[in-house]
């Protein structure tokens, strides 16, 4: 005799699923963000190795990778789909998604990481996501950030000079401004201190083009463009602290020190502000 296993339909199925996705704990939460990056990981690599499998001299079949390439494709979509519900469930998600650059992973994974009621002044986040000015981890010590938050993080200044050609963007075109601010003190010779305290620091091959820039008292295009990201994910990181406030407590946060008591300008106010998605 055989035993027939009636699976539910698939539309039902999904559905079943985004309603649970509404209930995520953050610790889940945090739990689909990682993975789906790690299964993206996997199913870029099946895809890269069918496609030398196919470019070869000899192609060989390859079913179980496609298979496989395929299987992790649509897992990916499904948890993306499921993060998606997650941060549609609050403001601070849905106003975080209207941000170009900003999906519903990211959204999830911050939405997940952040606790507003430990940091209550945006400085707990930079410090929280390892983006705190002199930071550092000494051997032998705990790491002082959230490796996860850190990691993400970095994927949101990746993020936002990708886009910083859309016509919508509204970090990448500040992105962009810091650069240009970076670069300039470069070539004025206000980073030689920088440069030193790096070479000294890290064991940086002699004959690579950084080690040349830090030699010579400068910071090479890479390192620039990594602290233009940086900047940009920081500003970022201020409004997002600054709706999630407004969220929980129903007014925003005190302005930053430096302006609000030492009058200093430059302040950037939040898009899409007052948010009515």
């Amino acid at each position: 005799m055989t035993t027939t296993i009636e699976l539910p339909p698939l539309e039902r199925l999904q559905r079943d699923i985004r309603m649970a996705a509404i209930t995520l704990s953050h610790k889940e939460a945090r739990f689909l963000v990682d993975a789906y990056y790690q299964i993206q990981d996997y199913r870029k690599a099946s895809a890269n190795q069918v496609r030398s499998m196919d470019t070869s001299p000899e192609p060989e079949p390859h079913a179980v990778l496609d298979w496989l390439y395929h299987t992790m494709d649509t897992l990916e979509g499904d948890i993306k789909k499921a993060l998606d519900v997650y941060s549609d469930a609050s403001m601070p998600g849905r106003w975080a998604k209207s941000i170009v650059g900003i999906g519903p992973v990211i959204a999830a994974g911050l939405l997940a990481h952040i606790d507003i009621e430990r940091a209550r002044h945006v400085g707990h986040i930079y410090g929280f996501a390892g983006l705190s000015v002199g930071q550092v981890w000494q051997r032998g010590q705990k790491r002082p950030w959230n490796a996860q938050l850190k990691t993400l993080c970095w994927k949101i200044g990746q993020s936002f000079n990708k886009v910083q050609n859309n016509p919508r963007d509204f970090y990448g075109h500040y992105l962009v401004q810091r650069k240009l601010y970076e670069v300039g003190r470069n070539e004025r010779g206000e980073t030689q201190e920088e440069a030193a305290r790096i070479l000294a620091a890290k064991k940086i091959g002699r004959d690579t083009e950084a080690y040349k820039a830090y030699s010579q008292g400068r910071l090479p295009p890479a390192h620039l463009e990594a602290r233009a990201e940086r900047w940009a994910t920081k500003l970022f990181l201020s409004h997002f602290h600054a709706v999630l406030y407004w969220d929980r407590y129903e007014t925003l946060p005190d302005l930053p020190y430096a302006i609000a008591r030492l009058g200093h300008d430059g302040f950037i106010e939040i898009p899409h502000w007052p948010f009515e998605g």
